[in-house]
Protein backbone atom coordinates (compact mmCIF):
# COMPACT_ATOMS: atom_id res chain seq x y z
CA UNK A 1 0.00 0.00 0.00
CA UNK A 2 1.14 3.66 -1.11
CA UNK A 3 1.50 6.07 2.22
CA UNK A 4 0.25 9.69 1.28
CA UNK A 5 3.19 12.22 1.63
CA UNK A 6 1.26 13.96 4.28
CA UNK A 7 1.24 10.63 6.11
CA UNK A 8 5.03 10.24 4.81
CA UNK A 9 5.65 13.61 6.66
CA UNK A 10 3.48 12.57 9.76
CA UNK A 11 5.13 9.53 10.87
CA UNK A 12 8.56 11.26 10.81
CA UNK A 13 7.26 14.46 13.21
CA UNK A 14 5.96 11.08 15.19
CA UNK A 15 9.39 10.03 15.03
CA UNK A 16 11.31 13.05 16.16
CA UNK A 17 8.72 13.86 19.07
CA UNK A 18 9.06 10.03 20.44
CA UNK A 19 13.12 10.62 20.29
CA UNK A 20 13.15 14.36 22.22
CA UNK A 21 10.70 13.83 24.63
CA UNK A 22 13.18 11.68 27.22
CA UNK A 23 15.75 14.26 26.66
CA UNK A 24 16.65 15.98 30.06
CA UNK A 25 18.41 19.49 30.37
CA UNK A 26 19.89 20.84 33.30
CA UNK A 27 19.33 23.81 35.44
CA UNK A 28 18.82 27.14 34.55
CA UNK A 29 16.17 25.13 32.48
CA UNK A 30 13.34 24.48 34.68
CA UNK A 31 10.34 23.58 32.02
CA UNK A 32 10.65 21.58 28.54
CA UNK A 33 7.42 22.08 26.33
CA UNK A 34 7.07 19.68 23.40
CA UNK A 35 4.13 21.02 21.18
CA UNK A 36 4.40 17.75 18.92
CA UNK A 37 2.68 15.72 22.29
CA UNK A 38 0.08 18.17 23.69
CA UNK A 39 -0.64 19.97 20.85
CA UNK A 40 -0.18 17.13 18.47
CA UNK A 41 -3.36 17.70 17.08
CA UNK A 42 -3.30 20.68 14.93
CA UNK A 43 0.18 19.67 14.22
CA UNK A 44 -1.13 16.76 12.33
CA UNK A 45 -3.97 18.57 10.62
CA UNK A 46 -1.14 21.01 9.40
CA UNK A 47 0.63 18.47 8.04
CA UNK A 48 -2.21 16.65 6.45
CA UNK A 49 -3.90 19.53 4.92
CA UNK A 50 -1.04 21.31 3.63
CA UNK A 51 2.15 18.75 3.33
CA UNK A 52 1.67 16.92 -0.11
CA UNK A 53 3.01 17.94 -3.40
CA UNK A 54 6.75 18.57 -4.30
CA UNK A 55 7.60 21.49 -1.94
CA UNK A 56 10.01 24.11 -4.34
CA UNK A 57 10.84 26.12 -1.09
CA UNK A 58 11.35 24.69 2.49
CA UNK A 59 11.48 27.33 4.73
CA UNK A 60 13.10 26.29 8.30
CA UNK A 61 12.45 28.16 11.81
CA UNK A 62 14.84 27.81 14.85
CA UNK A 63 11.89 26.15 17.68
CA UNK A 64 8.84 26.96 18.53
CA UNK A 65 8.16 30.37 19.78
CA UNK A 66 6.11 31.09 23.26
CA UNK A 67 2.86 32.42 21.16
CA UNK A 68 3.06 30.39 18.47
CA UNK A 69 4.01 26.91 17.85
CA UNK A 70 4.08 26.48 21.87
CA UNK A 71 0.26 27.49 22.29
CA UNK A 72 -1.01 25.67 18.98
CA UNK A 73 1.40 23.58 17.56
CA UNK A 74 1.69 24.95 14.21
CA UNK A 75 5.48 26.65 12.97
CA UNK A 76 5.19 30.04 13.20
CA UNK A 77 1.84 29.97 14.58
CA UNK A 78 0.07 33.33 14.89
CA UNK A 79 -3.32 32.59 15.98
CA UNK A 80 -5.34 34.39 13.49
CA UNK A 81 -3.46 33.34 10.62
CA UNK A 82 -3.70 29.94 11.62
CA UNK A 83 -7.19 30.12 12.58
CA UNK A 84 -8.13 32.39 9.54
CA UNK A 85 -5.68 32.00 6.84
CA UNK A 86 -5.43 28.29 6.95
CA UNK A 87 -8.41 26.78 8.18
CA UNK A 88 -6.63 25.27 11.07
CA UNK A 89 -8.93 24.54 14.23
CA UNK A 90 -7.72 21.16 15.74
CA UNK A 91 -8.00 21.34 19.73
CA UNK A 92 -4.81 21.60 21.88
CA UNK A 93 -4.16 19.92 25.29
CA UNK A 94 -1.93 20.56 28.45
CA UNK A 95 1.69 19.77 28.90
CA UNK A 96 2.70 17.14 31.42
CA UNK A 97 4.53 19.85 33.25
CA UNK A 98 2.99 23.20 32.89
CA UNK A 99 4.65 26.56 33.95
CA UNK A 100 2.35 29.33 35.25
CA UNK A 101 4.95 31.90 33.67
CA UNK A 102 4.20 30.48 30.41
CA UNK A 103 0.48 29.24 30.39
CA UNK A 104 -0.66 26.99 27.47
CA UNK A 105 -3.79 28.97 26.65
CA UNK A 106 -3.89 26.86 22.94
CA UNK A 107 -6.30 29.31 20.25
CA UNK A 108 -7.88 31.11 23.14
CA UNK A 109 -3.78 32.75 23.78
CA UNK A 110 -4.36 36.45 23.76
CA UNK A 111 -0.90 37.37 22.67
CA UNK A 112 0.00 37.69 19.23
CA UNK A 113 3.15 35.96 17.84
CA UNK A 114 5.28 38.58 15.82
CA UNK A 115 7.60 36.77 14.17
CA UNK A 116 4.60 34.08 12.97
CA UNK A 117 2.40 37.44 11.82
CA UNK A 118 5.46 38.81 10.22
CA UNK A 119 5.88 35.60 8.16
CA UNK A 120 2.68 34.69 7.37
CA UNK A 121 1.69 38.05 6.30
CA UNK A 122 3.98 38.55 3.65
CA UNK A 123 3.25 34.85 1.97
CA UNK A 124 -0.54 35.67 2.27
CA UNK A 125 0.46 39.44 0.54
CA UNK A 126 2.55 37.52 -2.07
CA UNK A 127 0.32 34.50 -2.73
CA UNK A 128 -3.28 34.94 -1.45
CA UNK A 129 -4.26 31.87 -0.33
CA UNK A 130 -2.74 29.57 1.81
CA UNK A 131 -3.14 26.92 -0.82
CA UNK A 132 -1.77 28.72 -3.26
CA UNK A 133 1.21 29.14 -1.01
CA UNK A 134 1.91 25.54 0.22
CA UNK A 135 1.62 24.49 -3.45
CA UNK A 136 5.58 24.84 -4.06
CA UNK A 137 6.34 26.11 -0.48
CA UNK A 138 6.22 24.94 3.21
CA UNK A 139 7.54 25.97 6.74
CA UNK A 140 8.79 24.11 9.70
CA UNK A 141 10.75 24.12 12.82
CA UNK A 142 14.41 22.78 12.84
CA UNK A 143 13.83 21.85 16.84
CA UNK A 144 10.65 20.86 17.96
CA UNK A 145 10.97 21.79 21.86
CA UNK A 146 10.63 25.11 23.58
CA UNK A 147 12.92 25.91 26.33
CA UNK A 148 12.24 27.75 28.88
CA UNK A 149 13.84 29.10 32.44
CA UNK A 150 11.07 30.65 34.43
CA UNK A 151 9.43 32.90 31.93
CA UNK A 152 12.58 33.55 30.16
CA UNK A 153 12.49 31.80 26.89
CA UNK A 154 15.84 29.67 25.77
CA UNK A 155 17.01 29.12 22.24
CA UNK A 156 18.63 26.01 21.65
CA UNK A 157 21.73 27.33 20.26
CA UNK A 158 22.18 28.35 23.95
CA UNK A 159 21.98 24.72 25.59
CA UNK A 160 25.06 23.16 26.62
CA UNK A 161 27.31 21.45 23.62
CA UNK A 162 26.47 18.03 25.22
CA UNK A 163 22.87 18.60 25.95
CA UNK A 164 22.49 20.06 22.29
CA UNK A 165 24.36 16.77 20.31
CA UNK A 166 21.51 14.19 20.45
CA UNK A 167 19.30 17.09 20.35
CA UNK A 168 20.69 17.96 17.10
CA UNK A 169 20.92 14.43 15.50
CA UNK A 170 16.93 13.66 16.09
CA UNK A 171 16.30 17.51 14.44
CA UNK A 172 19.04 16.68 11.71
CA UNK A 173 17.38 13.53 10.82
CA UNK A 174 14.10 14.79 10.83
CA UNK A 175 14.88 17.66 8.54
CA UNK A 176 16.95 15.03 6.36
CA UNK A 177 13.56 13.01 6.12
CA UNK A 178 11.48 16.16 5.87
CA UNK A 179 13.39 17.52 2.82
CA UNK A 180 13.86 14.29 1.18
CA UNK A 181 10.06 13.35 1.22
CA UNK A 182 8.94 16.77 0.02
CA UNK A 183 11.98 16.57 -2.90
CA UNK A 184 12.56 20.38 -1.93
CA UNK A 185 14.82 22.15 -4.22
CA UNK A 186 15.69 24.99 -1.70
CA UNK A 187 16.17 24.82 2.12
CA UNK A 188 16.00 28.72 3.90
CA UNK A 189 16.47 29.03 6.97
CA UNK A 190 14.72 31.80 9.00
CA UNK A 191 17.50 33.83 11.07
CA UNK A 192 21.02 32.76 10.86
CA UNK A 193 21.35 29.55 12.82
CA UNK A 194 18.76 27.73 10.99
CA UNK A 195 20.32 27.74 8.22
CA UNK A 196 23.75 26.57 9.56
CA UNK A 197 21.48 23.85 10.84
CA UNK A 198 20.43 23.18 7.38
CA UNK A 199 23.38 23.22 6.05
CA UNK A 200 24.77 20.35 8.58
CA UNK A 201 21.94 18.26 8.33
CA UNK A 202 21.54 17.98 4.60
CA UNK A 203 25.42 18.00 3.99
CA UNK A 204 25.61 16.46 0.79
CA UNK A 205 22.07 16.41 -0.68
CA UNK A 206 21.13 18.23 -3.91
CA UNK A 207 20.26 21.23 -2.46
CA UNK A 208 20.32 25.10 -2.93
CA UNK A 209 20.31 26.99 0.47
CA UNK A 210 20.10 30.70 1.74
CA UNK A 211 18.60 32.47 4.82
CA UNK A 212 16.04 35.34 5.31
CA UNK A 213 16.27 38.13 8.05
CA UNK A 214 14.39 36.52 10.95
CA UNK A 215 10.78 38.34 11.38
CA UNK A 216 11.59 38.96 15.90
CA UNK A 217 10.51 42.27 17.18
CA UNK A 218 13.88 41.77 19.06
CA UNK A 219 16.05 42.14 15.52
CA UNK A 220 16.12 46.07 15.20
CA UNK A 221 16.51 45.18 11.14
CA UNK A 222 13.32 43.16 10.63
CA UNK A 223 11.46 45.65 12.64
CA UNK A 224 12.77 48.28 9.76
CA UNK A 225 10.81 46.54 6.87
CA UNK A 226 11.01 42.84 7.67
CA UNK A 227 8.66 41.89 4.59
CA UNK A 228 10.81 43.80 2.13
CA UNK A 229 14.05 42.66 3.24
CA UNK A 230 12.55 38.97 3.41
CA UNK A 231 11.58 39.30 -0.24
CA UNK A 232 14.87 41.13 -1.39
CA UNK A 233 16.78 38.53 0.10
CA UNK A 234 14.75 35.52 -1.61
CA UNK A 235 14.60 37.33 -5.05
CA UNK A 236 18.85 37.82 -5.13
CA UNK A 237 19.03 34.60 -4.44
CA UNK A 238 16.69 32.84 -7.29
CA UNK A 239 14.53 30.68 -4.45
CA UNK A 240 11.67 33.62 -5.60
Amino acid sequence: MTVSQPQLLIDAARKLSAAVSPMRFAAPITHVYNPLDYAWAPHEEYLRKFGGGNKRVVFVGMNPGPFGMVQIGVPFGEIAAARDWMGLSAPVAKPAAETPARPIEGWACPRSEVSGRRLWRLFAERFGTADAFFREHFVANYCPLAFFEGKRNVTPDKLPVAEQAPLLAACDAHLRTLVETTRAEWVIGIGAWSELRAREACKGMALAFGRVLHPSPASPAANRGWSEAATRQLTELGAW
